[in-house]
């Protein structure tokens, strides 16, 4: 196992962590990346969400510090176009560091500022931003990238569509141009993105990634419109309706992981879950009682799921809505194998539609609504269970020692009355235990860089998108936050802009290196 991996020339210490994160070979991006960086040539890495591709620099990143003299200051840093990207990132790479001293922080907008600064103190290695929030802290003096050997660009292009491109100039302009190393990911490749290539990439390797086909034409799909503080009511409903053979719910967080697995066990449902922060031998007993049947509904984030390939698999459940489109077809293809049927049910907030949408124009095909089930329909939905497990064994024969106790229950009571009463006995009916999930913040939507008036759609410069989009987990602390976020001196030094042509081609200023000068060379 993993010797695909060994023969890339990985440290010891990573591969023990491949290990204990469940991978088995690298991907195709993976294979064809990791030699180039570390190499230590600038790299262009072209492929789809979903491929891997953060493992692809990660792992490169990882063994360059671990060979470096250990220094203080912050040696890579990871551009992310989102928060909940950054800390998706910022947790991959930690958990392939786990067995060493390098640690991954996250940066972004609308997390408390001083906590950010008391993690700075203890000098990570590798910090994963968005670029609002990265420049803020160079503003302040907190961050400098003066001795950084490696700077990433993940999903360049979508930093392109949120407006980014600006500020990746200011950052690339303040980093070592002579010693620096730059790996750039992006699915497409736009204009500005190759010309920001060509300005600050030196002779960069491409490698370029064929898009997935997406197959799952034998897969039933179907969403409900449904708050989140009724989605485990519903799914328990859905579960008694369907009875599946074997699921797999999809959640987003390992906090729901252990909330919905533990509540669906309350509810007398057979259920596990697992994480990133489960040990190998945890994980490995799961899915052993996974493929044997012990359990029958497994409950896990898309990380933990990772190169998952049981057979049998019925339903599969998205109790929440994957953060990257491709996650859905990965997420729904571990259903439908073998030339086999399945079936995928996606809980949709009513914030989420456009998400939604995005899945649907991916897999080029609209995906049915349906309506939640009510209690009547789930207890139905048992009692037709309870009727096909009770023909089932009348018809496989293995009943004959029963036959005399039937026939002496047949001489004193009714046979309708009998065969109600078995019904009655096998039926599980609706649980409606009172459970404890904790609600989870909306996805927020990411807008597109070629229509409207891109200025409107501009970050604040603590690397949040437009403050309306957050979940109701966050608004509390909206006040607080903006009292404590960096004043952006921009904003009162910039002169109204003058209107633009419809027919004007949109220029990208140089950056104002004199906001900066600390950090520039003369």
């Amino acid at each position: 196992m993993l010797e695909k991996f060994k023969e890339l020339n990985i440290n010891d210490v990573i591969i023990q962590a491949l290990n204990e994160m469940g991978f088995e070979e690298p991907t195709p991006i993976q294979a064809e990346s990791i030699p180039v960086a570390l190499s230590g040539n600038d790299m262009i890495g072209q492929a789809q969400t979903g491929t891997g591709k953060t493992a692809a620099y990660a792992i490169p990143v990882l063994e360059k510090i671990l060979a470096a003299t250990p220094t203080k200051d912050i040696q890579t840093v990871v551009l992310s176009p989102t928060r909940e990207l950054a800390m998706q990132v910022a947790e991959e790479i930690n958990h392939l560091a786990q067995f060493t001293n390098i640690q991954a922080l996250p940066i972004y907008g609308g997390q408390d500022i001083d906590r950010q600064l008391r993690r700075l103190r203890k000098n990570p290695q590798i910090v994963v931003a968005t670029p609002g929030r990265l420049i803020d802290h160079m503003k302040r003096g907190t961050i400098r990238l003066n001795h950084i050997s490696t700077i990433v660009l993940d999903e360049a292009d979508e930093m392109l569509n949120m407006g980014f491109i600006d500020d990746i100039n200011l950052i690339l302009a303040a980093t070592p141009a002579d010693t620096r190393q730059t790996l750039l990911f992006s699915a497409t490749m736009p204009k500005p993105i190759q010309e920001l290539a060509q300005k600050f990439l030196h002779d960069p390797q491409i490698i370029r990634m064929k898009a997935k086909e997406v197959t799952i034409d034998l897969i039933e799909q179907s969403y409900i419109e449904v708050p989140d503080r009724q989605k485990f009511d519903i799914l328990c409903r859905l579960l008694d309706l369907q009875d599946p053979d074997l699921a797999i719910i999809f959640v987003r967080t390992k906090r729901r992981v252990d909330e919905v697995s533990e509540a669906l066990k309350k509810r007398g449902f057979s259920s596990e879950g697992i994480h990133g922060d489960l040990t190998q031998a945890k994980r490995d007993t799961v899915i052993r009682q996974f493929r044997e049947k012990t359990i029958d509904i497994l409950v896990a984030t898309d990380v933990a799921a990772r190169g998952l390939d049981i057979s049998g698999v019925t339903h599969v459940y998205n109790y929440d809505l994957p953060q990257d489109p491709e996650s859905y077809v990965h997420r729904v293809g571990r259903t439908g194998r073998a030339g086999q049927t399945g079936e995928a049910m996606t809980f949709v907030i009513p914030r989420e539609i456009e998400h939604l949408r995005t899945i649907e124009r991916l897999i080029k095909r609209p995906i049915p609504r349906r309506k939640a089930p009510s209690f009547s329909e789930a207890l139905e939905g048992a009692q037709q269970s309870a009727i096909r497990n009770l023909a089932a064994a009348a018809e496989d024969g293995s009943v004959e020692s029963y036959r005399a106790s039937a026939e002496e229950l047949l001489s004193n009571f009714d046979s309708v009355a009998l065969v109600s009463a078995a019904i009655k006995l096998l039926t599980k009916e609706p649980d409606t235990t009172p459970v404890k999930i904790t609600e989870e913040a909306p996805l927020r939507i990411k807008r597109s860089f070629h229509s409207g008036n891109n200025t409107n759609r501009r970050r604040d410069y603590s690397g949040n998108k437009d403050r309306k989009h957050e979940g109701d987990s966050h608004r509390s602390s909206g006040d607080r936050e903006k009292k404590r976020r960096f004043s952006d001196s921009r904003s009162s030094d910039r002169k109204p802009r003058e209107p633009r042509k419809s027919t004007e081609k949109k220029q990208h200023k140089e950056p104002n290196r004199s906001v900066f000068k600390p950090y520039f060379k003369d």
